[in-house]
């Protein structure tokens, strides 16, 4: 990602004077339908405290947030003063926190750095490089019309349950050789351990389960599939950091791209702006898509880091080992721009909805085309697609780190055929053809 340099200091970007209505340094909670319903206006009150401000993550656990452009960009790239490892803020965290899974140490690429971070991204950025576009885009527009099938005769549906979440589910399962029947748990692990709920835990070791005996069962009978390449790589992962870099892709993987999916649809269908566009307008489902990274990221507050040692970050004193979580959404939203130099921003050439520095996204180009695949498959499938609730009364699934309606609910004209295709409405079943991956395994 090309971001453009700064012209003030680190520290030195203005910062909005603070509400009346808002004490100067209010903790204010990420989690509950409160913040979820309406996160900007949280984002604004912790903005006016300052680049960084005290939040809650789930009970009884605190973080530092980044809500400025500049100093979530500083914090990003600063590999000297912070550091990815969590394993000193966890000891202070109760075992069974919902935080956990998603915060919690694993040896994968996301916790590590230096020369383990260096061997864990090598390997998984060489295992999604073997993911050949034109074979991709492919295979999902085929998952999309058959999902659609499933609910065209009906002339309702619902977006987010029967196809932004169930399309990248098939699409990871096909690529990584998961059993059909394993699919389900997949993606309630992925979607479980998001959530700040009991079941974070149980959910993400559900995950794990499947996982390690997808592993297991490659090392015995490889095959044509994500799995077998990443436990041929030369980094020679081991059992458990394979199943755990796997793990990694897949959660980053699923419910990001369901979360883009879902929030530039409903951006497409209610947002005045698009204002006919399913009904033959001028916009895009790539404008949708961006306008969606700029302001409602799918991945709202992540990059997690702690400070090495005592530290001053931007006018904030930061303790060794304190979480420092970066706001992407309040990054993204900061108005004015002064951080960035930008009296515009356009394109995706400085938002950081795929973070930026050694552990930006390394999946940005697949996501992106499952995303606008997926839109574009739906809305020229069903193109007189509109809410069938007012989009005040749209749920959003609750949580500090995604950004992601529950539901999606929409009617259309019901279809006994999808047009352009043979594929008969009501199928009621996709197609797990065989994986299909592209290039050849390294070693």
């Amino acid at each position: 990602m090309n971001l453009p340099e700064a012209g003030t200091a680190p520290g030195a970007a203005a910062v909005a004077a603070p509400d009346a209505a808002t004490p100067p340094h209010e903790r204010l909670p990420l989690y509950g339908p409160g913040f979820a319903s309406d996160p900007h206006s949280h984002y604004r009150r912790l903005r006016a405290q300052g680049p960084l401000a005290r939040v809650g993550i789930a009970p009884g656990i605190d973080a530092m947030l980044v809500t400025d452009y500049q100093a979530a960009v500083d914090l990003l790239r600063d590999t000297e003063t912070f550091t990815k490892d969590p394993r000193a803020w966890q000891e202070g965290v109760p075992a069974d926190s919902p935080v956990l899974p998603v915060l919690g140490y694993r040896p994968t690429a996301l916790f590590s750095d230096g020369a383990v971070h260096a061997r864990y991204r090598e390997a998984v950025n060489d295992t999604l490089a073997l993911i050949e576009p034109h074979l991709l885009r492919a295979e999902v527009a085929r998952i999309a019309r058959q999902l659609i099938a499933d609910f065209s005769a009906t002339g309702t549906g619902d977006l987010i349950a029967q196809y932004a979440r169930r399309l990248p589910l098939h699409v990871f399962t096909e690529s990584f050789g998961v059993a059909p029947r394993d699919g389900e748990r997949i993606v309630r692990g992925v979607s479980g351990m998001m959530d700040p709920a009991e079941g974070a835990a149980a959910a993400y070791a559900d995950l794990v389960g499947v996982v390690t005996d997808l592993v297991a069962d490659r090392r015995a009978r490889p095959g044509r599939d994500l799995t077998t390449y990443l436990l041929a790589h030369p980094a020679g992962l081991d059992d458990d950091e394979a199943v755990r870099q796997i793990t990694l892709i897949m959660s980053a993987g699923h419910d990001p791209t369901t979360n883009l999916i879902g929030n530039a649809l409903l951006r497409m269908l209610s947002d005045t702006r698009y204002g006919g566009f399913l009904h033959g307008g001028a916009m895009t489902a790539q404008e949708a898509i961006n306008d969606v990274l700029w302001r409602d990221p799918p991945l709202a507050n992540m990059g997690a880091h702690y400070p090495r040692r005592d530290t001053e970050f931007h006018g904030v004193a930061l303790r060794a080992g304190q979480l420092v979580l970066v706001s992407f959404a309040a990054a993204n939203t900061q108005s004015p721009p002064a951080a960035s130099g930008l009296a515009v921003r356009s394109g995706d050439s400085a938002h950081l909805a795929w973070s930026t520095g050694p552990h930006r996204c390394p999946a940005k180009q697949p996501a992106l085309l499952m995303a606008m695949t997926a839109i574009e498959q739906l809305t020229s499938q069903l193109c007189d697609l509109e809410l069938a609730v007012d989009p005040s009364e749209i749920l959003w699934r609750p949580g500090p780190f995604h950004r992601a309606p529950a539901h999606l609910p929409v009617r259309f004209t019901p279809l006994d055929t999808l047009p352009g295709t043979d594929v008969p409405a009501a199928s009621r079943s996709v197609d797990h053809g065989p994986a299909r991956v592209g290039g050849t395994p390294n070693g």
